[in-house]
């Protein structure tokens, strides 16, 4: 049980990496939200709702934790969602205030998994 944990924990990683990586890639560029972002975020909620499933555990689960990271998780795909909006209509790249605080959350939701135990 603790492999399959495991594996579902870097199934998670991966879905931090790729809207980050992708964000980073297009803070170079030229500020635009793309569909890897979106897949991104969708693995990173589907595996963190498995890993917030009390499995093969021997401790309890920090819920308060738990609940903070899944709500900066849909601040950013609100944040996608809007900014991907925004570009469809605008024909052009996101605002720099809808853009910057896709990176910054998603930072601060990795920092909150390795900082908060």
């Amino acid at each position: 049980m603790e492999i399959l944990r495991s594996v579902v924990v870097l199934v998670h990683l991966v879905g931090f990496a790729t809207i980050f990586g992708a964000w980073v890639v297009e803070a170079v560029g030229q500020r635009r939200i793309t569909r890897i972002m979106h897949w991104g975020l969708g693995v990173a909620l589907v595996a963190g709702l498995a890993l917030s499933a009390p499995w093969g555990l021997d401790h309890d689960l920090n819920y308060a934790k738990i609940g903070i990271k899944l709500v900066v998780l849909v601040i950013i795909g609100g944040l996608l969602g809007a900014g991907a909006a925004r570009a469809r209509k605008s024909g052009g790249g996101v605002p720099a205030g809808i853009f910057w605080p896709i990176g910054i959350l998603t930072l601060l939701n990795a920092g909150l998994a390795v900082i908060w135990r």
